[in-house]
Order: structure tokens, then sequence, then C-alpha cells
């Protein structure tokens, strides 16, 4: 979805001022408008219409976009901080000389966090809007995932007929762990990642060492509460009132 700039743009740059040289009242707004696109977008997706977000912070739709003219500068900021723990995981798992520890850690980071952080499953699972280049990023993303798999390749740790479709098949299973509790969530995630991990490996050890422990699941976490029907409001409708 391209950029959606305001009825009235501000003097301002498009990203807005920096968040230091705001006024306390000013930051207070920036943080409420950027705590309820995180919820507003990890719920319904980046498309979500900005009158939604507004409505969530308690501002009107005139201050949201006098912080955030656009829809990408609002998705950016709002998802900063996930951004960076994604770069950083890929970053610590290539610069790991054991190629083979660095995926396992790479993975361990990402399912874990996907299971506590809604923000971060938006970034790492979701499309962004075509403003963001969200194409460009997820490219660079697997052109990294790709070398960290080769290398372990190389070095005989992954068995011959493994894919790196593996890798998205482990985190869309891990994903459907998000709506349970974390103390639910991460045990699960965890151990199911080591029983998968084990498979991948070229030459699994003969005596594994023990899982993660159980995570307490039943056959009652198979059942979700029903989803609450999408807004009736068209993704791009300006709400100027």
């Amino acid at each position: 979805m391209p950029a959606q700039p305001s009825h009235n743009p501000p003097e301002h740059t498009p990203e807005g001022p920096p968040p230091d040289t705001l006024r306390a009242d000013a930051r207070r707004n920036r943080e409420r408008v950027l705590d309820a696109a995180r919820e507003v977008f990890s719920a319904q997706g980046v498309d979500a219409p900005m009158s939604a977000v507004a409505r969530r912070a308690g501002v009107g739709v005139a201050t949201l976009y006098r912080r955030f003219p656009t829809r990408s500068a609002l998705v950016t900021a709002a998802f900063e901080d996930q951004l960076a723990v994604c770069a950083t995981a890929f970053d610590e798992a290539l610069a790991d000389p054991d190629p083979g520890h660095g995926l396992y850690t790479l993975l361990e980071k990402v399912c874990t966090t996907l299971v506590t952080d809604r923000g971060f499953e938006t970034v790492f699972m979701a499309d962004f809007p075509e403003a963001l280049d969200y194409d460009r990023e997820r490219a660079i993303a697997e052109d990294r995932l790709s070398h960290l798999i080769q290398r372990a390749r190389d070095t005989g740790q992954l068995r011959e007929d493994f894919a790196p479709a593996d890798i998205p098949l482990l985190l869309l299973a891990v994903s459907g762990l998000a709506a349970q509790p974390p103390e639910t969530a991460v045990p699960a995630a965890r151990r199911l990642l080591t029983y998968l991990f084990q498979s991948f490996q070229a030459h699994p050890p003969s005596r594994p060492g023990p899982l993660p422990p159980a995570p307490p699941l039943d056959l009652t976490g198979l059942h979700r509460p029903v989803p609450s029907q999408p807004s009736t409001v068209c993704a791009h409708e300006r709400d100027t009132r």
C-alpha cells in the first residue's frame, strides 16, 4: 500500500521532529500512538485503518498525522525495536564460528520472541506496506539465512535433504503458539525447536541430550477464542473527523 500523506501536510519533515525535541506532553502522546499502533497492527495487520490507531491511542486523527504523516513512517517507528532485534540476531548468527550453533541460536531467538512479542511476529512474518520496501528487506534476510544454511551444509552439519523451506515450516508451527500465555508458549517453542533441529542434523547424537521441559499443554489448548469480526472500514479510508 502506498504511503498516505495527510490532507494538511505538516511543515516539518515526513518523519516528524526527533522525539527528544518534543515537549513532555507531546512525547507522551507520541508513545501512546506507538503503543496503540503496535497493538492494532499486530492484531489487524499493518493495513489497519490509521483511524483505528488514533482511537486506540485516545488522540485525534489530526494529532496522529501531525506526528506520523504517512503509514510507512508510523509502521517504521512502531516496530523499530523489533527490526533491530531481527538485524542483531542475524549478525550474531553469522559471526558464530560454528555455523550449526549459529543457526540454532538464531532460530531459538526468533522462536521465543515470536511467541512473546506480537510486534516481532508482525515484522518477521507479515507483509509491510510497499513504501517500506519490505520485499528488499525480506530478500536480504533470506540471503543471509541461505548463507548461514550453506555454511552449515559445507561443514557437514545439516542432512543432505534439508531444504531452506524447512525453516519457514518451523516458524509457522511456532507462531501458532502465540495465542498461549508466555509460561506455556516459550517452553513449547523451545521443545518443538529442539525436536525439529535434531532432525535437521546430518549426524544427530545417538544419545540426544534431554529435551527442554514439556509445556503445560493438553488438548484443551487447541481451542482458541473466536476472533472478532474485521473492521468494515476500508484500509485506505481517511478519517478526518
